[in-house]
């Protein structure tokens, strides 16, 4: 097998690694593709092309996270991760821990770890790396790797909810939110929305969005019962998709482009959050972006009272 097969081979995995210790498809995409080139100019053949191949994705990916740290502090509005719509990596041992790695709501709180905590956590806890070969990557002893791996653990813990909901139960209540949402049913939303439901948007100064989270159900679901039906006038559409493992949907403006995407975060028979990522530069990856002011111009005038 050459190397270009032995490389295309692992890049699903070398994504997987990527995203999840970065949230951002563009920099994990980038990522990768520098590993290729380290790959490709490596004058020996590793002992382990696997084990090398994960080990250059992941120090590329903590140097990338270090600077990106930077630009985060600044960002405008919430931060959210680029939204993900199907894991290139499957593996059926680790298919729970992979599935839910990639929620918002995971990616949102690996962002509270350090970078050499958040590679340790993806690799040990998520991918099953032994610790000798974490260790290896992240250039830190097994005694080192094996503390940051505990507190890693335990900011995931502390931020993560008690109750899971199945597969079923989601995508039956996400329907129902959906179904909802096109009607403008106010009380239907609010019937599927946790009490202190938040919903979160990211537009990161580029896009209109939401100058904070809205919080409460009542709050919610009279904002999404008054903006979406407005949007459908103007021929706005809602296609139902996985994002991030989770349910959700893309929408998009008359001419198919993406406008911004939508994921729901179910646990107990409620939606406890709503993310939307509108940024588009967090789009691109999805299709053809739509310019969201434009939209937005649309949408005010639509809602108008006529004279």
């Amino acid at each position: 097998m050459s190397r270009a097969e032995e490389f295309q081979e692992r890049r699903p995995l070398l994504f997987s690694i990527a995203y999840r210790i970065l949230g951002s498809v563009s920099e994990a995409e980038d990522a990768v593709q520098e590993t290729w080139l380290r790959y490709e100019a490596t004058p020996t053949e590793p002992r382990s092309v696997k084990a090398f191949l994960s080990a250059t994705v992941t120090r590329i990916s903590i140097d990338v996270l270090r600077s990106a740290r930077v630009r985060r502090e600044e960002y405008v509005g919430p931060w959210l991760p680029e939204p993900l719509l199907a894991d290139p990596y499957q593996d059926p041992e680790r298919s729970a821990e992979l599935a839910d790695s990639l929620s918002m709501a995971a990616l949102v709180l690996l962002e509270r770890l350090s970078p050499l905590e958040r590679a340790v956590f993806v690799l040990r806890e998520v991918f099953d790396f032994g610790f000798p070969d974490v260790a290896s990557v992240v250039g830190r002893s097994e005694a080192a790797c094996r503390q940051l791996a505990v507190r890693a653990r335990r900011h995931m813990a502390a931020g993560r909810p008690r109750f899971q909901a199945d597969r079923k139960e989601r995508e039956e209540l996400a329907s129902r939110f959906f179904d909802a949402l096109r009607e403008g049913d106010v009380v239907g939303l609010q019937n599927l929305l946790a009490a202190d439901v938040s919903m979160v948007g990211d537009g990161g100064g580029k896009a209109p969005q939401l100058a904070k989270a809205v919080i409460g159900a009542q709050n919610v679901a009279r904002l999404l019962a008054s903006v979406f039906p407005q949007m459908a006038l103007i021929g706005v559409t809602g296609e139902p998709h996985e994002v991030n493992g989770q349910p959700g949907a893309i929408f998009r403006d008359r001419d198919g482009k993406v406008l911004h995407t939508l994921a729901l975060d179910i646990l107990d028979g409620q939606i406890q959050t709503i993310r939307t990522v509108i940024n588009p530069d967090k789009l691109g990856h999805v299709g053809a972006v739509a310019d969201a002011w434009v939209i937005d111009r649309e949408v005010r005038q639509a809602r108008r009272p006529t004279q």
